[in-house]
């Protein structure tokens, strides 16, 4: 049976309310009159069946009911705000809302994003950081980088940003420590870092070891980190030798942060993809994006 619900008026002047402890100053801040914001919380309480504030001569305090109610009002307010901006920026055409992966945002978006800024001074854009986790479009952004095969977004339009590539990486202090890394089998001195989280599911290890003639080798240690741009700084802080992709160690491998000891490369089935829902591709601020992102993100250096 569906129950009666609370107004946004009565939830905005309980909010109020609670945050200053006051219902005169509640009233001033959201231009009503005291009266009116004491009606609305009488509103409230009457359909709860419980008081929210103690009220006593000069001063209004939470009851323990109105501390619990207090978080769930603020989520409420706070969700209805952003669901309403979602709709109105979506659909103008100067705010451009792009969701990205952490590391790719770090390593790659960020320090070329300049470029499209500069080009489309009109459009603003924000930059949502997302978890691996998120394979669908969602409705608070326009574009999305996201890491998979093309099949990963069957009802989207995806569009590979350059070819991956994986091979390890470490310090250049590294090749000088602990005898070196002349070969793969030098990896039996040395800790490897490895990604282990709920998002990071893959682990190209092992793929690499057999490649590289040593599938049994074991490393002198193993070190784990939840993200990719944590474990590419513990591996420039020379703890150990990491896994690298194509894009987002290029720049640190082009300015010598980090180091790739041996010639071996592999490719990888996944890679970094531009990913659109259809109706969002014809919006020109969209189009701009994918432009711009195609000729700069998408390139054999860029993975």
């Amino acid at each position: 049976m569906f129950k009666e619900l609370p107004s946004m008026t009565s939830l905005r002047a309980f909010e109020a309310a609670a945050r200053h402890l006051s219902f005169t100053k509640a009233a001033v801040e959201l231009g009503m009159t005291q009266g009116a914001i004491s009606q609305q919380i009488k509103n409230l309480e009457d359909m709860i069946g419980l008081d929210l504030f103690v009220r006593e001569k000069n001063r209004i305090t939470l009851t323990e009911t109105g501390h619990e109610y207090l978080v769930s009002a603020r989520a409420a307010i706070t969700e209805l705000l952003v669901a309403t901006d979602r709709v109105i920026d979506r659909q103008r055409g100067d705010i451009l809302t792009i969701a990205s992966l952490g590391t790719y945002s770090i390593k790659c978006l960020i320090p070329k994003l300049k470029t499209f800024t500069e080009a489309n001074p009109h459009i603003s854009v924000r930059i949502r950081t997302m978890v691996p986790s998120e394979q669908a479009v969602a409705n608070d952004y326009d574009v999305s980088i996201q890491y998979g095969q093309k099949q990963d977004w069957p009802h989207l339009v995806a569009y590979p940003l350059g070819q991956e590539e994986f091979f390890p990486v470490c310090a250049p202090s590294l090749l000088r420590r602990k005898g070196g890394l002349s070969s793969p089998s030098d990896l039996a001195r040395h800790t490897i870092i490895r990604t282990a989280s709920p998002f990071t599911l893959r682990d190209d290890w092992p793929v690499w070891q057999e490649k590289a003639g040593i599938p049994d080798l074991k490393f002198a240690a193993e070190m784990t980190c939840d993200m990719l741009y944590v474990l590419y700084q513990a591996a420039a802080e020379g703890y150990g030798v990491a896994m690298g992709r194509t894009a987002v160690v290029q720049t640190d491998l082009a300015s010598g942060r980090l180091v790739e000891p041996f010639s071996l490369r592999l490719r990888s089935a996944l890679g970094y993809h531009l990913v659109i829902a259809p109706e969002r591709k014809k919006l020109s601020k969209v189009q701009r994006f994918c432009e711009w992102a195609l000729e700069i993100l998408a390139t054999n250096d860029a993975g």
